[in-house]
């Protein structure tokens, strides 16, 4: 399967989505310049996490319009697979790829901390062999991680099956105190009615790799390559 991971200026997340992607899984991956207009025949790109253009304005505000991205809209209206992750899920919010937005933190202070998630739905690419009945480790690192949609859009993500993640405690349990930074309905990750857009705060990339300690991200990797090979059989 052919990676492309997207680095705009600020990104610092994209070394370790390659090496994850490479060392790790041993697929094949590019790197793709923010101004590159070739996609390079990838099967999945990943907007990685970081702080494109210094997050000025809004973070991912001035991304959205990097040359790329007219690329990476145009393969997702296609059917094509893309997963932002951090500030990439903001990139997707600002180019209109995902519904809502991300908004600084209650708090308006910069986060970084393990987060406990829970799946919750299997029928995306990027959740399928995610055990839906244990709780994720997963490391967030934001300052606008919060996220928001308005009422309509947020029963439209709840009848159609569209929430990813959600913030809980190491129980399981969907509590405000488990919500790092005040997202509506604790929701962490979330996906288009298409199913192939997916966007999510948390760093699966982080948590992938024994000598961190914490392979809990790597299931999500997982499941995209076990869906890839599905789909190829």
């Amino acid at each position: 399967m052919k990676f492309g991971v997207v680095i705009f200026p600020g990104s610092n997340c994209d070394h370790d989505t390659t090496y994850l992607l490479d060392n790790t899984l041993g697929q094949e991956v590019v790197e793709l310049w923010h101004k590159d207009h070739d996609l390079q025949n990838c099967d999945f790109i990943i907007l990685p996490g970081g702080f494109s253009f210094g997050d000025y304005l809004r973070s991912g505000a001035i991304a959205r319009f990097s040359p790329i991205m007219r690329e990476v809209i145009a393969f997702a209206e296609k059917g094509g697979y893309v997963l932002g992750i951090c500030n990439g899920f903001q990139i997707l919010c600002e180019a209109g790829l995902l519904p809502g937005a991300l908004l600084h933190n209650p708090t308006r202070k910069f986060i970084c901390t393990n987060s406990c998630l829970k799946v919750q739905t299997a029928d995306t690419i990027i959740t399928s062999q995610v055990n839906p009945d244990r709780p994720l480790r997963i490391p967030v690192a934001h300052g606008e991680g919060s996220y928001y949609a308005r009422p309509e859009i947020l029963q439209q993500l709840n009848s159609n099956d569209q929430v990813l993640f959600r913030y809980c405690d190491t129980q399981g349990n969907f509590t405000p105190e488990s919500n790092p930074n005040g997202s509506v309905e604790n929701i962490a990750g979330i996906c288009n009615q298409g199913r192939n857009v997916f966007g999510m705060m948390p760093h699966p990339e982080r948590a992938a790799d024994p000598a961190l300690g914490n392979q809990d991200g790597l299931a999500v990797f997982q499941s995209i390559l076990h869906g890839h090979d599905l789909v190829q059989s």
